[in-house]
């Protein structure tokens, strides 16, 4: 007689936020097999009954703290604005779950330090919300990195430049919120990937200036995003930054919601001492044969970089293997975004010491 196939046992995930980001997660989820969706605390009624129509959820909470009590949750995304990232997750890991939190990590480097600490001491999974590093060209990247053809990796140059792109929507523009406007809103993405190809090495300083000029103000010129609300816009615009690290190596950002650019770029280089490379378009650029060439893939997989991270969070909570993008990275992160606020606000550059 043959044996029935045992089913394996689904992981169940509880929502912390029941906006944009989080709904993102749960579409991503709820197209798993071995995950059940199992509840969702938001403030907003609204917004949880559009979620249990969606998803049917049965267990809504407008008390986050309530949901956590639940024994039928075995990790939890965070979705929530940046300033209430903090507390939520410390409360998770406490209660017993696993964490994946949005990027930023938090606030404060200060913050996200306190976070890791709870998670070793819960031992459990803190995992944060990064995406591009698992994209096609960053693993192209990766596996030229990680067969030396780059060398020691000295610099890396991140944009992310929008030209009229500022939020008209949600809390994007509220520094108390968010702690501050494209830098740790899109400049990260670029920064945490080009930060975990060199190797994820400890920052040591910033230096950084902000401006705000544009989003502050009401503005009639024609754009995909209008009618953003300059009132409430205390974040900056542009904000242009570098950060030295332990290893020598340096990193440059430049994010903007409004700057005046020729066009809006999206994308990192990387300048090794035997070879360097480029995000998007991928590209490696390197010496062979006396020459320099510059190699593009013939062929990359169509890869939705949302969807690896979200299976990669799933799977490490499933069979423990420790995250390619652990708290610990974020804190290195926030250290970055932090510093060049912090050098912006005082006009100097800041020394950034280890947190954890």
């Amino acid at each position: 007689m043959a044996k029935t196939k045992k089913k394996a046992k689904k992981t169940r995930v509880g929502f912390i936020g029941a906006g944009g980001i989080s709904r993102t997660h749960m579409g991503y989820l709820a197209d798993m097999e071995d995950v059940e969706l199992v509840a969702v605390a938001d403030i907003s009624e609204t917004a949880l009954e559009q979620c249990s129509e969606t998803y049917g959820f049965s267990n809504c909470f407008t008390d986050y703290k309530k949901m956590l009590k639940m024994k039928e949750i075995d990790a939890v995304t965070v979705g929530t604005p940046n300033g209430m990232h903090h507390q939520p997750t410390i409360d998770a890991l406490k209660a017993g779950k696993d964490v994946m939190v949005e990027k930023p990590m938090a606030m404060t480097a200060e913050e996200a330090a306190e976070m890791i600490k709870a998670a070793r001491k819960a031992k459990q999974m803190l995992v944060i919300g990064f995406q591009h590093r698992f994209s096609a060209e960053a693993q192209m990247l990766k596996r030229s990195i990680d067969q030396g053809e780059f060398g020691h990796i000295i610099y890396a140059r991140c944009l992310a430049l929008r030209r009229r792109g500022i939020p008209n929507w949600g809390v994007f523009g509220r520094k108390d919120l968010q702690g501050g406007g494209p830098l740790i809103d899109i400049g990260v993405h670029m920064i945490e990937a080009a930060h975990y190809l060199m190797g994820s090495p400890q920052p040591v300083s910033a230096f950084g200036s902000a401006y705000t000029y544009m989003g502050n103000k009401p503005s009639k010129t024609a754009c995909s995003w209008p009618d953003w609300d300059h009132k409430t816009y205390t974040v900056e615009d542009l904000a242009i930054g570098m950060i030295r690290f332990d290893n020598g190596a340096t990193l440059s950002v430049e994010a903007s919601f409004a700057a005046h650019i020729g066009k809006e770029e999206w994308t990192f280089s990387l300048m090794g001492e035997k070879g360097g490379g480029q995000f998007r378009p991928p590209m490696i650029f390197k010496d062979e044969a006396g020459t320099m060439v510059n190699l593009e893939p013939g062929f990359l997989p169509k890869t939705d970089e949302f969807q690896v991270k979200m299976r990669h969070f799933i799977e490490c909570v499933q069979t423990r293997k420790p995250s390619e993008a652990p708290g610990e990275h974020g804190l290195l992160v926030q250290q970055m975004l932090n510093g060049i606020y912090r050098s912006a606000e005082l006009g100097r550059e800041v020394a950034l010491e280890p947190l954890v």
